[in-house]
């Protein structure tokens, strides 16, 4: 005598007709969008709420997700944009001193469904193998049905994909605000700028705040603007330096509005930093290429070399499309590039106070390799200013 299988409550169903059996947590229901895989070993409600996952399930690598609980301090978006979450093992009961709630009641309340009980290690190798698929994510209480999963196969084959998909305008703040809260400290929470001695203009594409803390530690008083604000609304705001956020998409799709908002910005001399989709953009700005990566870079632990100065840094990075180098002017210069498959990740202007990374060096999460990119940028509004 054998004990019964319990019957699934939850499942991955795959646009080819893949169907990988699991547990079901947070939400109930089901969500369709690119399933990519993260490798960070820590930062798991950073990576939920990054506004550049919007239209993605993620995947994570490390097995232990939930154990740290969930707080409202380690968020980098008011709503998060994430379709959901893959994960090896449940999730438990939270241990650690800054957790005020459980990982799961956390999901539950933003309406994200949870699956766990899957092998992460082959679906990883099937995404990096065949490229990031389209898939569905059902929880279902009382056990998934053959309805479940007939649904979520018809859903999973109907989704178009993030090509040639403009998402930056659903996680976009819909008006302007000034942003003042700097960065965290152990004992003393974020940080205040009370004193401001420039003005930054970030454009929201999706930004992650602890870039706007980034950049508030800095001296600067920051004020976001739409993804769609032309170059003569953000001028009228006087910046010393204008600042192009990461987010989600196509950049391509987004750069239809976006392109000639900074090719009005260019001609202007006034610094600009970008990052991520701001990158991105900032190339299509300039004349660039950017391309689908198969599987993209997505964890907080991706070498970058600085090829000015020899330096390697231990970078976070969450991007799924990339700026093909060869595609961009001769007054671009390449300053960055990933020792993982030698992508492109950074370039600066020559003879303008311009540059751009593909990475995340705001560490949140991951290392602080980058944080002197921040400088960098408010040295060269410095300089501009004298």
């Amino acid at each position: 005598m054998t004990d019964a299988v319990p019957t699934p409550t939850g499942a991955l169903v795959l646009q080819d007709g893949t169907v990988l059996w699991g547990r079901g947590f947070g939400a109930s229901g089901r969500s369709v969008g690119e399933v990519c895989f993260n490798t960070s070993l820590t930062g798991y409600q950073e990576i939920m709420t990054d506004p550049s996952y919007a239209g993605q399930i993620i995947t994570f690598t490390f097995p232990h997700i939930g154990n740290t609980g969930a707080n409202p301090e380690d968020i980098e978006t008011k709503a998060p944009a994430a379709r959901g979450l893959i994960v090896k093992t449940d999730v438990t009961e939270p241990s650690n001193w800054r957790s005020v709630q459980n990982f799961d009641t956390w999901l539950q309340a933003w309406n994200l469904i949870g699956l766990a009980g899957i092998d992460t290690r082959r679906l990883t190798r099937l995404i990096r193998d065949k490229g990031a698929p389209t898939g569905v994510i059902v929880h279902n209480p009382a056990g998934i049905t053959d309805a479940d999963i007939a649904a979520a196969t018809e859903e999973a084959k109907a989704w178009p994909g993030l090509e040639g998909m403009d998402l930056a305008k659903d996680v976009t703040t819909r008006q302007s605000y000034h942003w003042t809260q700097s960065t965290w400290s152990l004992g003393a929470g974020y940080g205040e700028q009370d004193s401001p001695d420039h003005h930054v203009v970030a454009v929201d594409y999706g930004a992650k705040q602890n870039i706007l803390r980034c950049l508030a530690a800095t001296g600067a008083r920051v004020t976001v603007v739409p993804a769609s604000a032309t170059a003569d609304e953000i001028l009228a705001l006087n910046p010393d330096g204008v600042f192009l956020s990461n987010g989600p998409g196509d950049p391509a799709a987004t750069g239809v509005y976006a392109v000639p908002t900074i090719q009005g910005l260019l001609g202007k001399g006034v610094p600009i930093f970008g990052i991520c989709l701001g990158h991105q953009l900032l190339a299509l700005a300039l004349g660039g290429k950017t391309a689908k990566m198969p599987q993209g870079h997505r964890g907080a632990n991706h070498p970058v070399k600085d090829l000015e100065t020899g330096k390697v840094e231990i970078t976070s990075q969450n991007h799924g499309f990339v700026v093909l180098p060869e595609s961009l002017p001769e007054s671009a210069i390449v300053t960055h590039v990933s020792l993982f498959d030698g992508s492109n990740e950074g370039f600066r202007l020559e003879n303008r106070p311009v540059f751009s990374v593909q990475y995340h060096p705001e560490a949140s999460p991951g290392p602080s390799d980058s944080h002197y990119l921040f400088a960098r940028f408010a040295k060269l509004i410095e300089d501009r200013k004298r």
